[in-house]
């Protein structure tokens, strides 16, 4: 089991990105998965999941700006990010559930990716 994020870099603000999370080793696609990013010396923050119905679901910081997806033939997660701002800085990193539903609590996900670095200036 292995997630494994990627697309991360430095950005102007306003500008976008997308990040990719390539899953091996489990199919990912009828369970919950989601996005989380944490900064130095905060705590970790749920940006976006979507469930093994295919549901999604966004914290108030990033709706309307970032949309989580699945691409299910090649068990891939993505998140497009757009209008970013530097307040986004941050470690982002990938994750899944082990269950169709997702879990309220970031430390209920049982895997997780190494992250990939997002830099808004």
């Amino acid at each position: 089991v292995q997630l494994v994020e990627s697309g991360g870099g430095s950005v102007q603000a306003g500008g976008s990105l997308r990040l990719s999370c390539a899953a091996s080793g489990y199919t990912y696609s009828k369970v919950c998965m989601g996005w989380f990013r944490q900064a130095p010396g905060e705590e970790r923050e749920k940006l976006a999941t979507v469930d093994g119905h295919g549901s999604t679901s966004y914290a108030d910081s990033v709706k309307g700006r970032f949309t989580i997806s699945k691409d299910a033939a090649n068990n891939t997660l993505l998140l497009q990010m757009n209008s970013l701002k530097p307040e986004d800085t941050s470690m982002y990193y990938c994750a899944a559930s082990g269950y169709y539903w997702c879990p309220f609590r970031w430390s209920d996900f049982l895997y997780w990716g190494q992250g990939t670095q997002v830099t808004v200036s």
